[in-house]
């Protein structure tokens, strides 16, 4: 009844005067294009960072030389890398801008958020200013190896003929399971087990990570899911798939290299109490229709 009352049908999408904005490589403002307009690019890389002026850079430099070397092989293959600043308080838009000035606006675009909004809020801000037939969402902790893009590529790939023009690719780390509850804490392994049964029992059935932020979707698929998308914060993915799997489009899990970088965000034990209070909101929401599954035109 609670999880009824309180919800909201569709999800709040507002976007600040100043967020309407990204300061090009000339330090000129230019409004920001809409995912509702034809794509220009082939991909639109989004990043999602919060204080990340440290470990930005070394993302930020494998992504872009693969990308460079992979335009310069094939001159139709065309690119963007948007870095969303999730309201951070350290140097993470002055460290992007950097990015920005090297190789063009055109290139490298930085929006800042006014305020902290969640990954999920950061990643949907970005999505909603792309410009790629195909858009990745790509941790700016550089953990999963960016050449990785290939393997998701060919998962969407294999996945044709997509439905609607519709389908995701998911980065997984479900093979090295087994090595990273050796490296965890007793109790870090219940919660993760924990976590992933109640994603297993509540919401997504088929995909055995649903957490890897190295996700490929089609412009269509990410228009239709974070048009619908309520929540903001860690567990957003969940929703995310859990919106794709009713909406039945098709998912693709393809292992992918992952190292753990020091410097998460995530702190263990709150962290994992919020992501489980949402995935029963999820569900529950979802089953009463105080959530619905339409898509709406974002402002």
């Amino acid at each position: 009844m609670i999880a009824h009352v309180t919800a909201r049908k569709m999800p709040t999408f507002h976007r600040h005067e100043k967020e309407k904005f990204f300061v090009n490589a000339e330090g000129r403002k230019e409004s920001v294009p809409s995912i509702h307009d034809p794509p220009t690019r082939e991909l639109s890389v989004v990043v999602p960072s919060y204080n990340e002026e440290d470990r930005l850079p070394l993302m930020m430099d494998e992504a872009l030389g693969y990308l460079e070397k992979r335009q310069k092989r094939d001159p139709s293959f065309t690119y963007e890398v948007i870095v969303v600043d999730d309201g951070s308080k350290d140097e993470t838009t002055k460290v992007a801008m950097k990015y920005c000035k090297k190789y063009g606006s055109d290139k490298v675009r930085v929006l800042t958020l006014v305020k902290n909004r969640g990954k999920g809020g950061a990643v949907r801000m970005g999505v909603f200013s792309s410009r790629g037939k195909k858009i990745l969402m790509v941790d700016a902790d550089g953990a999963t190896k960016f050449a990785d893009i290939e393997k998701v590529e060919e998962g969407l790939k294999n996945l044709q003929p997509w439905p609607n023009e519709m389908a995701i690719s998911c980065g997984s780390r479900a093979h090295l399971e087994k090595d990273s509850v050796a490296k965890r804490s007793y109790f870090r392994t219940i919660l993760m087990y924990g976590f992933h049964f109640l994603v297993w029992f509540l919401c997504v059935k088929k995909i055995r990570d649903t957490q890897c932020g190295f996700k490929l979707l089609t412009r269509e698929a990410a228009l239709r899911t974070f048009s619908t998308l309520h929540i903001e914060r860690w567990a957003f993915d969940v929703e995310l798939l859990y919106i794709a799997q009713r909406l039945r489009i098709p998912i693709a899990e393809v292992a992918v290299n992952w190292t753990e970088i020091e410097g998460s965000k995530l702190v263990p034990f709150w962290s994992w109490l919020q992501m489980g209070r949402d995935l029963l909101f999820i569900r529950l929401r979802y089953m009463t229709g105080a959530w619905q599954l339409e898509t709406r035109k974002c402002n």
